[in-house]
């Protein structure tokens, strides 16, 4: 059952994007038509929901009002679904979850794969974001869970587990350094170092053990992207420092290898798994969440 109308469900798409062609990509639905609907509701409300600019389109204060409400509506609707569900034994209901880009491989598809063969009538969605507006968008209600690292104190999350995610070198099979237990920042000096940027979490741990240990690395070599950093070491372009969650799936099948490092200035890293501090998860998503508390590793 579609709790939304036509109007509020282009609505929120094109919030959630800020532009109705990115929201008619979304929905497969003509830009026209979606705009057509929200100047209809714009009229009917005698008031503007979007601030059309140059740059897309951004919400109005009703706007933020009406969005707020649709969200809480859409969740409400979800976890009732599901209780519904649960009362008849249909098992059926709905998880969104919002995950950082190292978990689009790995643990949580096991997981995932896990539990849709045990339930089968459970849906997922993965939106897959910046490890820094995961929070945000778990405290507002537009995903049920988020899997992040790092997590700030927040009043509007609370986190329901957590791991810690060991830091090292990760280098090719084959590499003379890969029989260590671990490995000091000092070593990487006369190697050819692949360099993490922002906005990726493991840029600020890199220039804290630049600082720590006073080595500065000239990389010829740098990217944002995780994925393409593990493609550049496959091919032997060099090592990188990352955490065991990114290269999981290419350590165990042989194509990568991880050494920790062992620096007294490295903070540890968290992966955590939250919800939204106020109100009540759904089934769907308590299900979901039973799954991934119980799963003792999630860099295996």
């Amino acid at each position: 059952m579609q709790p939304f109308s036509r109007m509020l469900t282009y609505f929120v798409e094109v919030a959630r994007q800020g532009s109705v062609r990115k929201a008619s990509e979304h929905l497969n639905v003509s830009a026209s038509a979606i705009d057509r609907q929200i100047l209809a509701a714009e009229e009917e409300m005698g008031v503007p929901l979007f601030n059309r600019l140059p740059g897309g389109m951004r919400l109005t204060t009703a706007g933020e009002f009406l969005l707020r409400g649709a969200l809480d509506w859409q969740k409400d609707f979800t976890r009732i679904s599901g209780q519904i569900d649960d009362l008849s034994g249909l098992r059926r209901g709905q998880v969104r979850l919002a995950v950082i880009e190292a978990l689009a491989h790995g643990f949580l598809l096991r997981i995932i794969s896990t539990m849709r063969t045990q339930y089968s009538g459970i849906a997922v969605d993965i939106c897959v974001l910046p490890n820094d507006r995961i929070a945000e968008t778990v405290a507002r209600g537009s995903v049920d869970l988020g899997l992040l690292l790092n997590p700030q104190s927040s009043r509007d999350i609370t986190v329901r587990a957590f791991r810690q995610i060991p830091i090292g070198v990760v280098m090719p099979r084959g590499h003379p350094l890969q029989s260590a237990k671990t490995l000091r920042f000092s070593q990487l000096s006369e190697e050819h170092v692949i360099r993490p940027v922002d906005p990726l979490e493991i840029a600020e741990q890199f220039r804290v053990l630049e600082v720590a240990t006073g080595l500065r690395i000239s990389a010829a070599l740098s990217s944002n992207n995780i994925a393409l950093i593990r493609s550049l070491i496959i091919q032997g372009n060099g090592v990188s420092v990352l955490s065991q969650l990114d290269v999981a799936e290419e350590s165990n099948d042989g194509r990568l290898c991880f050494v920790p490092l062992a620096e007294p200035a490295l903070r540890p890293t968290t992966l955590a798994v939250c919800h939204a501090r106020h109100g009540q998860i759904s089934s769907a998503a308590a299900l979901c969440l039973r799954f991934i508390e119980e799963q003792k590793s999630w860099t295996a």
